[in-house]
Formats: C-alpha cells, structure tokens, sequence
C-alpha cells in the first residue's frame, strides 16, 4: 500500500493551509465534545466563535483571493463554493443543534481535505507569480493561534 506523500504547497498558499489545519482540529474537538455529551449549547458557543474568528474571514479570503485564479465556472470552485455556503448554514443552524454540529463537524473535515488535496492544488498549477504575490499580500501572516475559554474537549 503507498503511503499518501505530503503535498509541497507553495508558499504563498501555507497560510491558509495552516488555518485548514485549525480547521481539522476544530472539527476533531467538536467529534470529541460529541462523543463525551458535552451540554449542547457549550459546543454551539464554540461553534460560532470559531466561525466569527476564522472560518468567516477565511471564506472570504479564499473566496476573493484564492478561488479567482480558476475560472468562475470551473467545476472545483463550484463545489467549494457550494460548500461553503452548506457550512456556513450548518454553522448558524439552530433547529436541530446537536443534528448540525455532527454534521458540520464531518462535512467541513471533509471540505478541508477536498481543498487541500485536489483544489489546491489544481490552483498552484495554474497560478501566475502576480497572482501568487497577491495571495502573499492579503495574507501577511495572520498567525495569531486562537485560544477558546471553555476547552470542553479536554474533560
């Protein structure tokens, strides 16, 4: 069986690989409150600060920065685009919380995987080196690590 092999992400892409990698735990901490009965409002307050303080603005860079390298109508933007609106709904869900948080918990894993394994790296193919800088730009490094007060996936 062959092992998957890291995928060399250019630079001006890193950034938001390492906000994907946020994302991934996001979704592994929200997997664990679930698992352990974690009082469902306490995983809704989690859920909605993380989509205020990352999966908002990152959206949005990716939307307006990274996307438009392909070709509007190109099949993978679609399908991103499409998931993000899924994920954003799935992030404001309320009728059914405990329902949506087990959803949103697999399908933005998902998503994740999808754009780094397959979108990605169709646009680091196709990008120009202007188009490549102004990733940079937007995204001078926006490392902050984000702390949240209430580590329920810890008890």
């Amino acid at each position: 069986m062959e092992k998957n092999k890291p995928i060399k992400r250019h630079q001006a892409l890193q950034p938001l690989s390492r906000q994907h990698h946020f994302g991934l735990l996001f979704s592994w901490k929200l997997r664990k409150g679930l698992n352990k009965n974690v009082a469902t409002e306490r995983l809704q307050k989690y859920a909605t600060w993380f989509f205020e303080e990352e999966i908002k603005p990152h959206f949005e860079a990716e939307e307006k920065y990274v996307f438009t390298v392909l070709e509007e109508n190109n099949e993978l933007i679609q399908r991103a685009l499409k998931e993000h609106r899924r994920l954003e709904r799935l992030f404001k869900e309320n009728d059914n919380p405990k329902k949506s948080l087990s959803q949103l918990e697999e399908q933005l894993d998902a998503h994740i995987r999808f754009e780094e394994r397959i979108l990605f790296n169709e646009i680091q193919k196709v990008a120009t080196a202007s188009q490549l800088e102004k990733i940079s730009e937007i995204h001078a490094e926006k490392e902050l690590q984000l702390e949240y007060h209430d580590p329920f996936w810890e008890n």
